[in-house]
Parts: C-alpha cells; structure tokens; sequence
C-alpha cells in the first residue's frame, strides 16, 4: 500500500479501469485482453454488475475476438472444459443475476443444446467448426453480441 492520496474522482475512474493482462509465445495480434473495452461496456463501473453480467460481458469480448480471427469457413463453437460432452456451436448467450451463464447453440449434428453454468464454474474453450454447408456465410455471435453491449 503506499501513501498516494486520490480525490473521489480519481478513485472512481480508477475502479472503472479494466485490470487484464496478457503474454503469448508468440505474437498473434490484438487479444480482448488488450483491446479496449466497449464505450457502453465501460460507463458502468464494475462493482455495480453481478458477477453473471460482468462474465457475460467479458466472454463476448472472447468471442468477438475469436471470431475477427476465423476464416469465411469456420464458426465459434465452444468445448466444455472437464467434461466429455463435446462441442456447442454457439448460437447465443445469456445472464441471469447475479450468478448464472447460460450458453444456447446446436451440437455438430445439429441438436439443440444449452449449458447453464454458475459463474464460480464458469469453464469455456473457444473452438471452431466448419460452417453450416447450408448458410451462404458464416454466423458470427460474437459481433452480434457485442452491438447488444452498445445498446445497453
């Protein structure tokens, strides 16, 4: 601890500061560790959302991020870490506070699967698929996901 005095000014605007880091191997460009956070994102301060929405909100940033890294090919599915359930092509997510996740999608033969999680548990491998043969382009949650944040 040392001995810097701060207005309340200062204190609130340093308690609004994302705290992430990032290192990698090898350099594979903007990570959403590093990349700014959303304007709608950040007027809220942390210590006002429930540890669900701040998840939620984090793990869009994940996605999007995942996402600007794929070709026109593949989609975002999403691996279930600790477990053999496989994959979830991920077709939307949720919050419901203060603690729960919940992600919707379809597994690779096209079922329909949803994943509720507590966020103390909340495990998450990003994965890709090939996209749907049927769709002209692939979806992109992740970008949807976060217009939803600019409008909040």
């Amino acid at each position: 601890m040392d001995d810097k005095i701060e207005t309340t000014a200062e204190a609130i605007e340093a308690s609004a500061l994302r705290r992430a880091g990032v290192v990698h191997v090898n350099d594979c460009g903007p990570t959403a560790e590093n990349e700014p956070l959303p304007e709608a994102m950040a007027k809220k301060p942390i210590e006002q959302k429930s540890p669900s929405e701040w998840a939620y909100e984090r793990l869009i940033l994940y996605i999007k991020n995942f996402e600007e890294k794929l070709d026109n090919d593949h989609e975002v599915a999403m691996g279930f870490v600790g477990g053999d359930t496989g994959v979830m092509r991920i077709e939307g997510i949720g919050f419901y506070a203060p603690d729960i996740i919940t992600f919707y999608g379809s597994d690779p033969s096209g079922a329909r699967t949803q994943q509720i999680q507590h966020v103390s548990q909340l495990n998450v491998q990003l994965k890709t698929l090939p996209k749907q043969v049927d769709q002209p382009e692939p979806n992109r949650i992740g970008f949807r996901l976060a217009q939803d944040l600019d409008k909040a």
